[in-house]
């Protein structure tokens, strides 16, 4: 079963359906740890510093729009880390889980139409294409992350019908 799970978040609704499902991976089996993987994407990284005056003020947003995803997985209490990094997610992506040997990549997908995929590109598709391991990309409809666990009760019933 999958032990070392890469799960790629940009901190988005998507993102976090994603986390949903790889944390139900997840606990299949007990020795299974989460890798939430955050690419800061090098064409956006300057004007978040200028958006934040400094660094840290940039990773303090970026660890903010991961915190849902990671309330959840330690109220599950599974295994996990945190990595950021840094270039264009796709192909950044693509490198760290080839290097890193991971059994399964799990991504959202913000499901472009095929021209908007074809002009723009996804990340989900290139993870798709150049990753060593399964490749889990989780499809989904709109949905709004609850900011923190005690709303998650509510989310799930919210949205139980995905």
């Amino acid at each position: 079963m999958f032990r070392k799970i890469l799960l790629a978040t940009d901190g988005s609704e998507y993102a976090f359906h994603a986390a949903t499902t790889a944390l139900e991976i997840a606990k299949l089996n007990p020795k299974a740890h989460i890798h939430i993987v955050y690419v800061i994407d090098i064409s956006n990284a300057k004007s978040d510093m200028l958006q934040y005056w400094n660094s840290n003020g940039a990773d303090e947003q970026r660890m903010e729009k991961i915190k849902p995803i990671v309330d959840l997985i330690i109220a599950a209490r599974i295994n996990y880390s945190i990595h950021f990094l840094r270039g264009e997610p796709g192909p950044m992506l693509v490198k760290y889980a080839n290097e890193e040997s991971f059994d399964l990549v799990v991504v959202g997908s913000r499901g472009k139409n095929r021209f908007q995929e074809l002009l723009l590109g996804s990340v989900s598709h290139k993870v798709a294409k150049g990753a060593n391991c399964p490749v889990m990309i989780v499809k989904t409809k709109e949905l709004k992350h609850p900011k923190n666990v005690s709303t998650l009760k509510e989310h799930l019933k919210q949205n139980q019908n995905i």
